[in-house]
């Protein structure tokens, strides 16, 4: 099997990166009881002659197995099975969960706050910012980018307090906009919800503003949820996936 020429199920099927087969590969070895509860995965080296894949695509997928709770890594040691089901993604120091919370309640009325309080130089920033975004296919720069965009956001509203909070988060978004972009394939119908929530800033509809939050919000969660439900679907049961 061709990592890179992968796809996943559904109506729309979209090609899926290295990173994500690999980390299909693994987590799906983990949950068979492959690499048992305790266990130490191969050596970073190992997987990746065994994988035929790059360090850096095979250390995207162990961050992800990580995220999702399913191994831990130890300084000087090597990665270890924590669990061999997956609870919930955590991102940092906040769990999706808590995450999602409090983004629901502080990012859905900082947009309605936006609409109305938003300047030319604020439309103007954030176009600029969609126009990159849009543009961009580095998922590295693009999560740079997204973060910038939420935070701009909150500063339209002219609340400080709005800002302080996003900020306080500010990695945690940046590890959850990672994972879903390497898991989900994000990237496009998040630039298009971007997009709906610009427009309705620029129109000063708060109401408009406010649903386009939330819609972009729930997609993130329909997403998290996903990939946390999600069936080994681009590994082979024996063998091991090419690059």
């Amino acid at each position: 099997m061709n990592l890179s020429d992968s796809q996943t199920g559904g109506p729309l099927p979209r090609r899926v990166s290295a990173m994500e087969a690999v980390f299909g590969h693994l987590r799906s070895a983990i949950e068979r009881g492959e690499y048992a509860v305790g266990d130490k995965l191969p050596s970073e080296a190992e997987l990746c002659r065994t994988l035929e894949v790059s360090r850096p695509v095979l250390r995207e997928a162990l961050r992800a197995l990580q995220a999702m709770g399913l191994t831990v890594s130890k300084s000087g040691k090597g990665t270890f099975v924590l669990a061999n089901t997956v609870d919930e993604p955590t991102f940092g120091d906040y769990a999706a969960s808590d995450l999602l919370e409090v983004r629901r309640h502080v990012e859905i009325p900082v947009a309605g706050y936006a609409a109305l309080r938003r300047t030319p130089e604020d439309l103007d920033h954030l176009g600029h910012l969609l126009d990159r975004m849009e543009q961009e296919t580095d998922t590295t720069a693009w999560v740079a980018m997204d973060t910038v965009f939420h935070l701009a956001v909150a500063e339209a509203s002219r609340n400080p307090v709005f800002r302080r909070v996003i900020e306080e988060i500010r990695d945690a978004l940046a590890r959850q906009s990672t994972f879903l972009n390497e898991l989900g394939g994000r990237r496009e119908q998040s630039n298009c919800e971007h997009r709906a929530i610009l427009e309705a800033l620029a129109d000063g509809s708060e109401h408009d503003a406010v649903e386009a939050m939330s819609h972009h919000l729930l997609r993130v969660e329909t997403t998290l949820t996903d990939i946390v439900r999600s069936q080994r679907t681009t590994a082979p049961t024996e063998g091991r996936p090419e690059a």
